[in-house]
């Protein structure tokens, strides 16, 4: 495909897709923000670097959506929305604004974050010591913050939308679930979706119009155990307690059962919902707050910008769930604003190997790949690629704006966790996984080895780490001690990477990960790892944990392509496992393939993205992206009494100078290659110097 062009998938529905027209009016935007509080200065009045004292700004936007414009249309059920007297949709999202008082002090640099289930960002110490702008910038839309609607909110940024009504006003509805595990007794519960109660309401109370369905396993290639259905007379909805047990008081968003809830059985509840909040606005607001504080000069009331005539480059950045949205946002062609403006000069989605389930007649951007959770549909990789394993177009993230020039620079940071439980392998080999997916000159990768979702807490410790539990409520504890191996430092020095290729259009180190050509992306087994036999460890390990990419049919009008549209199959319909590719270690069990990391190549143990659930309903399965770590044992004897086959710290080190001297060659080896600042190497020697390794 030539550059710029826009593929066959796209073509002859642009303006219904929202490819941006060079002629589309500029009518969408925001038309009024007011700041509800103002800390000046903020932060204890600390002096940061030399942009001096910092000052915070909250608030709240207000904006308006024409459905009918190229930029918006592609919004599911943006149509069926309210309208003002205009014909506008209109939206209020949240903000907070972190900036240098004296803006001149500034680097005019706009970090726009994006917040994580509604979680405020603060720009840290690290951004503010560069004279960098902060803005966290409302954006979901079915959370706590967003449907209680109290101002001034200190904590959390959210995006109020519209509900979707049918054409005569009445309730829309459709089938949705929820699942709920680990839990005991006569008290009821609500439908869970990862951490968060499914964010609707049943449309009935009539249990017969739902299935509850218990099971007492499943595996992680999403076949199932002892499965039966809960008779309709037997739970109903309704809250209940030990003192008012079922049928308890009626509640649309608790399930109550007439023998309470048993915890070695995993249930999932499949009803029909009402009232589906219109979230793919979401996009549409983070686009148009980055927009304003970038372009504008005031809001349509004559509110100044407090910002205004100050951003010289913008950066989106988001991490995790907020990573998600990003490329979602991507791919459904929000880099454009409806003056036809680039909304953002790079994109740093981190930790995210999926796209964001939001634009979806009752979404659920709260989900994180668990079973029949969608999010890997369509392309996940950035270029224009086939995808013959699913039947599908070949398309690329980025096909959208590639077709209309508004691309930002792309950086994406990940570890090991995402290949194991997040379906990153098809961002780099496709859902094949047979050829490396080649990158072009305006996107960078950085894996950072053997480590955790979003990098563990680092240090130079032979204490091992608290056991954690899985991520996600109930989850259940995990079997190993956590992963240590951290991202910060990493993430540092990519931080000034990425601005002195925004600000100076000097260019970031070459990206870094694993390959299939470069004979370090294997097939997810022990065998093809190379993984070593640890005491300790079940004896096939890390065989059959990976989290599987399935092929879901979702239904009919469910759009695979910008995972958009309306499911209606729930649960969707397994039909095939696609193949994954994980890194391949050393003999000590740690990761090749990635960027210089100073704790992974000064090992204390195995460190690992995946660990294995020790309790629990899923007990065996892969403990919901949480990291491990297997202390390496201190003397020889010790490993040889346990028939450990890696080599202990004394044989490694022989004592603590040469554990920290070891620390140093690493530390020098990541600054060398652009991956470490010098102030974070010489703080960490300091951390091995005054630590208890070998002493």
């Amino acid at each position: 495909m030539k550059s710029g062009a826009i593929p066959a998938w796209l073509r002859g529905s642009a303006a219904a897709l929202g490819i941006a027209l060079c002629f589309a009016p500029a009518q969408a935007r925001v038309t009024r923000i007011v700041v509800d509080q103002t800390t000046s200065p903020a932060f204890n009045g600390q002096s940061f670097g030399t942009a001096g004292a910092y000052e915070t700004l909250s608030g709240r936007a207000f904006g308006e959506l024409d459905p009918n414009d190229p930029h918006n249309a592609i919004i599911q059920d943006i149509n069926l929305a309210p309208r003002n007297a205009n014909g506008r949709v209109e939206y209020m999202a949240t903000f907070f604004v972190v900036k240098p008082i004296d803006m001149s002090r500034s680097s005019h640099l706009l970090w726009e974050d994006v917040p994580n289930r509604g979680g405020r960002i603060t720009i840290g110490t690290f951004d503010r010591n560069n004279g960098d702008i902060g803005l966290s910038a409302g954006w979901q839309g079915d959370n706590v913050g967003a449907t209680q609607q109290v101002f001034p909110n200190t904590t959390r940024d959210f995006v109020v939308v519209p509900v979707a009504k049918n054409p005569d006003g009445s309730s829309i509805t459709g089938m949705t679930l929820g699942r709920i595990y680990n839990v005991s007794g006569p008290a009821s519960q609500a439908p869970l979706i990862y951490t968060n109660p499914t964010p609707y309401p049943a449309a009935t109370l009539d249990t017969t119009q739902a299935r509850l369905i218990a099971r007492t396993a499943e595996s992680m290639t999403g076949e199932v155990s002892g499965e039966r259905e809960i008779a309709s007379g037997d739970w109903a909805w309704a809250r209940c307690t030990a003192a008012s047990p079922f049928p308890g008081t009626p509640d649309p968003t608790q399930v109550c059962l007439r023998n309470g809830f048993d915890p070695t059985l995993i249930y999932t509840v499949v009803f029909p919902a009402k009232d589906p909040y219109v979230l793919g606005i979401g996009f549409a607001s983070f686009r148009d707050l980055g927009s304003f504080f970038r372009y504008a000069q005031a809001d349509d009331f004559g509110t100044p910008n407090p910002l205004a005539g100050q951003i010289s480059a913008s950066i989106a950045r988001g991490s995790s769930q907020s990573g998600n949205f990003l490329r979602e946002y991507l791919q459904l062609g929000f880099t454009q604003d409806e003056a036809n403006r680039k909304v953002h000069d790079a994109s740093w989605p981190t930790i995210a190997g999926r796209r964001l389930v939001m634009n979806v007649r009752f979404a659920t951007p709260d989900a994180v790949l668990h079973l029949y959770q969608a999010g890997s549909e369509g392309p996940m990789w950035w270029v224009h690629w086939p995808d013959v394993a699913r039947g599908l177009p070949a398309a690329g993230i980025l096909d959208r704006c590639t077709a209309n020039g508004t691309c930002p620079k792309i950086v994406e940071t990940f570890g090991a966790a995402e290949f194991w439980d997040l379906h990153m392998s098809p961002n780099l080999v496709g859902t094949s996984a047979n050829e490396d997916i080649p990158l072009t000159r305006n996107i960078r990768r950085y894996y950072i080895p053997s480590t955790p979702h979003g990098g563990g807490g680092g240090g130079f410790t032979t204490t091992p780490a608290a056991i954690p539990n899985g991520s996600g409520t109930n989850w259940g504890q995990c079997t190993f001690p956590a992963n240590p191996v951290p991202h910060t430092e990493t993430r540092n020095a990519l931080t000034m990477g990425l601005r002195n290729w925004v600000l100076n259009n000097v260019p970031m180190v070459p990206s870094r990960y694993p390959t299939i050509i470069g004979g370090n992306l294997v097939q997810p087994t022990k065998e093809a790892m190379g993984f070593p036999t640890i005491p300790g460890l079940p004896p096939d390990a890390p065989t059959g944990l990976i989290n599987p990419l399935f092929d879901y049919d979702f239904g009919p009008r469910f759009d695979v392509m910008d995972i958009k549209g309306i499911v209606d199959n729930v649960p969707p319909v397994i039909r095939r496992i696609l193949p994954s590719r994980v890194p391949r270690v050393d003999p000590d069990g740690n990761e090749l393939g990635g960027v210089p990391v100073v704790l992974r190549d000064a090992p204390l143990g195995t460190y690992m993205g995946w660990n294995i659930t020790g309790a629990g309903v899923f007990k065996g399965n892969i403990c919901s992206f949480t990291g491990g770590m297997i202390p390496f044992a201190k003397t020889r004897a010790e490993r040889l009494a346990s028939g450990d086959p890696r080599l202990s710290l004394e044989e490694r080190y022989a004592n603590h100078e040469g554990y920290v001297q070891a620390v140093r060659n690493a530390a020098a080896n990541a600054v060398a290659q652009g991956f470490l600042l010098q102030s974070d190497a010489d703080a960490m020697i300091a951390a091995a110097q005054a630590s208890n390794v070998l002493q």
